[in-house]
Formats: structure tokens, sequence, C-alpha cells
């Protein structure tokens, strides 16, 4: 079973990913800030990474940069989930090293077909 950690701050959405992915048969994890995802990466070393761009604590794209930065974690996808426009987040996903971004509002009926194209 596939691993994907959900690093987001914003309660709806979180729980929208888990209950889509979960449905898809994912096993599903979940941090609410940049740090503490950091820390369960590292412990649990997911399949894949939805990382929030806005995080309270440590923005997305620093988040983004530990992780492709880190040895243990260097082959793990990591998908920006972000409100930004198209162009933008485009950009910003490649320039921080992420595997590709997903909008929100996430289209929950294709959500979960969305996360797999990114799945090794």
């Amino acid at each position: 079973m596939k691993k994907i950690l959900i690093i987001e701050d914003d309660p709806y959405h979180a729980r929208l990913m888990i209950k889509l992915l979960e449905r898809a048969g994912y096993e599903v994890l979940h941090e609410a800030e940049g740090e503490s995802g950091l820390k369960l990466a590292l412990s649990e070393k997911p399949d894949l990474i939805l990382l929030d761009m806005g995080l309270p604590d440590l923005d997305g794209q620093t988040a983004a940069g530990l992780i492709k930065g880190s040895t243990f974690l260097s082959e793990t996808a990591v998908i920006a989930v972000t409100a930004w426009p198209k162009d933008t987040a485009s950009k910003i996903a490649q320039a921080y090293g992420c595997d590709g971004y997903i909008s929100k509002p996430i289209k929950a009926r294709h959500f979960a077909a969305e996360v797999a194209k990114y799945l090794p």
C-alpha cells in the first residue's frame, strides 16, 4: 500500500484529501505544520508528499527545499498543493524542486487519479 503524507494546515482541505485518498486505497498521514510534517516524513518515509505552500510555521517553499535536500527523502515525490494561479504555481513548484503541483480547490472527482500519476 502506497503511503502519502499530507502537510496541510487548512482542516477542510486536509479532511477532504484524506477522505478521497483513503477511499482510493492509500495509507494517509497528515500534519498541519511544516516542521512536524518534516519530522513525520523523516520517520515514515512516505512514497509521496502533498505539500501546502502556505503553512503557518514554515513556508512551503522552504519545506520543499529541505525535503529535496535530504538524502533520505530526495527520491520522494513532492507535490505542491496551492491556490496560486497556474503559471505561478508551475514556476514555484519547479523552482523549489517539487515534482508537480495540484491546484486548489481540488477537484474531488479527479483528485486520487491526479495524485496517482506522481506515485512511483
